[in-house]
């Protein structure tokens, strides 16, 4: 597979306003096309006159199509947040390593999502479906600040539908929530789990991801079978610039996504 480290023009065709700072673009290429990603990858996405950063792909795997989910936090990420079909934006990639969820084929798959964490995650339970004979029982477990922040709220049911147990939880609830309360971690104790037939598939905030892995342990699962994505300060995406270090690691290269047997003594130094 050949990968560009020159940005492709891919033009915006669709958007849709996840939340009040979260948007889904879709893209489609301008002129030749890039490989099409794997789950759990990522992209650099380039809002000319601005600058350049690493998003992962939210949509389906393998397509021409790139569907990125972009939470407004800075001067790029707001100004791809504000791109109107039509508009154009430059794309390097993909990059970094995937879910490898088809390894779950025959087994129990769990993803757990905290944040914008479900949007790295969704490729691979879109993957999933697509065979979903080849899995045993599917779990989802969502955490989100707010019932406002949760993504892809048109889908949940849908997901329930293809036998897929999806649960949700907030921190904080509004008015009209009527599920539960609080962290995502709270929702694996009461999650049939199958310790040495499930693989589980985990991104959202550093201490979310160490505290679900710690949960995930205490059930049973080994640090082999559960899996991380990594986030660090993404500037190059060819393992060159060295920004994003993580001790051994370089992460545009040898993440985002690792076991947490890797991951795992690297989480537990501070400001690593």
């Amino acid at each position: 597979m050949t990968i560009s480290h020159a940005p492709a023009g891919y033009r915006v065709t669709g958007r849709v306003e996840e939340s009040g700072d979260t948007v889904t673009l879709t893209l489609e290429p301008a002129g030749a096309a890039l490989p099409g990603p794997r789950p759990g990858q990522f992209a650099m996405l380039y809002a000319f006159g601005v600058g350049e950063i690493p998003i992962s792909v939210s949509g389906p795997a393998a397509q021409p199509t790139l569907i990125h989910t972009i939470r407004g936090v800075g001067a790029v990420s707001r100004a791809l947040c504000a791109a109107a079909p039509g508009h154009l934006i430059g794309v390097r990639g993909p990059y970094g390593t995937s879910w490898d969820e088809t390894d779950a084929g025959g087994q129990d798959l769990l993803l757990v999502a905290g944040g914008i964490g479900l949007a790295p995650l969704r490729p691979a339970l879109l993957s999933v479906l697509a065979d979903r004979d080849r899995y045993r029982r599917v779990t989802v477990l969502i955490g989100a600040r707010s019932p406002s922040e949760l993504l892809y709220t048109a889908e949940l049911d849908r997901w329930r539908d293809q036998d897929v147990r999806v649960e949700v939880t907030v921190d904080k609830a509004d008015a009209g929530w009527h599920g539960d309360v609080g962290v995502v971690t709270q929702l694996i104790p009461r999650t049939e789990l199958d310790p040495g037939q499930t693989i589980a598939l985990v991104c959202g905030p550093e201490v979310m991801m160490r505290l679900t892995a710690q949960s995930l342990l205490a059930a049973g699962l080994t640090a082999e079978r559960i899996r991380v994505s990594l986030e660090r300060n993404m500037q190059c995406g060819v393992a060159e610039c060295g920004h994003c270090q993580l001790g051994p690691l370089l992460l545009c290269r040898d993440g985002p996504v690792v076991s947490y047997r890797v991951a795992a003594p690297l989480l537990a130094v501070r400001e690593l």
